[in-house]
């Protein structure tokens, strides 16, 4: 280069870092004069053109550039960076790929575009742009920082866990790296962990109300209950209109006092100072129908369904709290909030809902195989779409529901340490005990007079809980080999191998019960009982799987958990004995009888996806 050239290139470089973009322009335009190809100049003065707000004449001097050496990946990234940010996303989105696939691709072209893949939640575009990138030692932060977005977007938490610490490594000062790193432990189990990394990032300055909420999360999940509500309490005080801290603080008042007046008085003091905010309407209704008002929950939504501007989400709460009033109500709430937002999934799963309400099992089946096509393994559609089967006497239902081959029933051994099953399970009864510490059910499980717990038991440090993924390795092996490979939702996902993605214990009282749901992130799902009360005892001493005399507690197969017409009963029944393990696919409806009686049932349940 002409060093005169040079010269004038570094001086229009320095004005630009200090914001002189006017005398910026001057010299490059200088530069242009005598090398009007010189792409690297063309693509400052498009620099400075923005910094004096000529955005047209920036793009003007960007696209000549790279008609002039397209494989200039600078001003391909540039020119993508400037479609973006007017609004012309497909035509930015193409000169940024076209940034990366020169032979010298741009750094910073791989992080616009994450970040625009993140934006319009295309994650599975994000990690394969971000994927060749963050193997390397020396990754770029921000990359790594869309990378663990999308794993997290992704329900990958784990991995999302994993490169957070690398970020947190390059930034260890940083206080909002702290708190994602802290919310992908959170999201991964890792209660304890994310508590402790939680608390690093409010010593470090975060103090928003978001991460407040989410300390008060990783309390609840190290049954921290007194500081939890504190930090809840203080939440919403700073923020009234914060609907999920509502909901949490509404969930741990009623799951430790088990007063539904306690649970919602804290939203009805806010929706007095705040009569319009329609998302603490609808968190009122869910707490309302939780715990069994479900006409209460149906009248608090019926002011705000009036309204012209009703949310989508205060429409599909409403058709909720409908279904089993008035399911035509419920149908036609939904319709409204389809003609807002046709792709809404919550939307499009309770039309579902409220089809199969109104009897219309040809337009539920039309419904969830339109959405299974681009969500094949999502196992509430796979539940809809058996149920609608069952209901048209399809032959199909029969496959996909093949209770004999599908479920299983195995005993358990006692882990090394114990000397046999009976002693093992009672420690692990011991333990599981004192981990059950709140008074009632959460609001939003199928649990109904009981309690769950709040840990993960994958981080509960205690020998006999511990061993429990021992005991259950040899049983779920052996159903995995039984069910075998094939080409229905179960069978061609197997692997031969699984891990656990969830894992907690559910104590019922008498009258206690499960209702009948599916589990929508498994692939299989369990049932093991630890302890049963005398009462189912002694009833199954006179039953059989045949002729039984009482199916009080039985774990039941079949029947949908929300409305059908005609309506479907429990096909397949399994009788509860302690240390049998139940394994059974995730999309398969099921729920619990109830029983009567003083003591308790005691359960650990599980999920396995594919490893």
């Amino acid at each position: 280069m002409n060093p005169q050239l040079l010269q004038s290139m570094q001086r229009a470089s320095a004005l630009l870092q200090a914001g002189n973009f006017v005398a910026a322009r001057a010299t490059l335009e200088q530069v242009l004069a005598h090398e009007p190809r010189f792409v690297e100049a063309r693509r400052l003065l498009a620099g400075a053109l923005l910094g004096i707000g000529d955005r047209a004449e920036a793009e003007r001097e960007l696209r000549q550039a790279v008609a002039i050496d397209p494989a200039w990946s600078p001003a391909q990234c540039a020119l993508g960076e400037l479609l973006l940010g007017s609004g012309r996303a497909d035509e930015g989105e193409h000169a940024l790929r076209r940034a990366l696939a020169g032979s010298r691709p741009y750094p910073r072209s791989a992080n616009l575009l994450a970040l625009h893949l993140n934006a319009s939640r295309r994650f599975a575009e994000t990690l394969a742009i971000t994927h060749p990138h963050i193997a390397k030692p020396h990754a770029d932060a921000e990359l790594l920082r869309q990378h663990a977005i999308a794993l997290n977007a992704l329900g990958r938490s784990d991995e999302a866990a994993d490169i957070w610490c690398r970020i947190a490594a390059l930034l260890p000062d940083d206080a909002d790296v702290a708190f994602h790193l802290a919310a992908a432990l959170d999201a991964g189990g890792r209660h304890r962990d994310a508590e402790k990394t939680m608390r690093r990032a409010i010593a470090l300055g975060a103090v928003s109300p978001e991460a407040k909420y989410l300390h008060a999360r990783t309390l609840i999940a190290t049954d921290r209950h007194d500081e939890a509500e504190a930090l809840l309490r203080d939440v919403v005080r700073e923020r009234p209109e914060f609907a999920d801290a509502h909901r949490n603080l509404a969930q741990l008042v009623w799951m430790r006092r088990g007063d539904a007046a306690a649970a919602t008085a804290a939203l009805d003091e806010t929706l007095r100072r705040h009569p319009h905010a329609q998302p603490l309407y609808v968190v009122r209704a869910s707490v309302l129908e939780a715990t069994g008002d479900a006409q209460a929950a149906h009248r608090s939504l019926a002011a705000c369904v009036e309204l012209e501007d009703a949310s989508v989400e205060t429409l599909v709460a409403a058709s909720h709290a409908a279904l089993r009033i008035d399911p035509a109500l419920a149908l036609r709430l939904v319709e409204r909030a389809a003609r807002i937002n046709p792709d809404d999934t919550a939307t499009r799963h309770a039309r579902i809902e409220a089809l199969f309400a109104t009897g219309d099992a040809e337009g539920a089946l039309r419904q969830a195989e339109t959405m299974l096509h681009a969500y094949p393994d999502d196992q509430r559609l796979l539940a809809a779409q058996a149920a609608a089967w069952r209901l048209l006497g399809d032959a199909r239902h029969a496959q996909y529901c093949d209770y004999p081959t599908m479920v299983g029933a195995y005993p358990i051994k006692a882990p090394p340490g114990w000397r046999d099953v009976q002693s093992y399970l009672h420690d692990l009864a011991a333990s599981l005990d004192r981990l059950h510490t709140l008074r009632t059910h959460p609001l939003h499980q199928s649990l109904r007079h009981g309690s769950q717990t709040a840990q993960n038991l994958l981080d509960v440090d205690d020998a006999a809980v511990r061993a429990f993924l021992h005991a259950i390795d040899d049983p779920i092996r052996c159903h995995i080999a039984a069910i075998g490979r094939g080409s229905d939702p179960l069978r061609r996902r197997n692997r031969g191998d699984y891990r656990v993605a969830g894992i907690w214990s559910a104590r019922l009282n008498g009258g206690g019960f499960h209702t009948n749901h599916v589990h929508p992130k498994g692939w299989l799902s369990s049932a093991c009982y630890i302890r049963l009360p005398r009462t189912m005892a002694a009833a199954s001493m006179s039953a059989t799987a045949d002729a039984p005399a009482d199916r009080s507690g039985w774990l039941q197969f079949g029947e949908p958990g929300y409305p059908t017409v005609p309506v479907l009963d429990a096909q397949h029944f399994i009788r509860p004995e302690p240390g049998l393990l139940a394994l059974f696919p995730s999309y398969f409806w099921h729920g619990t009888v109830p029983f009567q009686g003083d003591d308790t049932r005691l359960t650990i349940a599980f999920d396995l996806v594919p490893a």
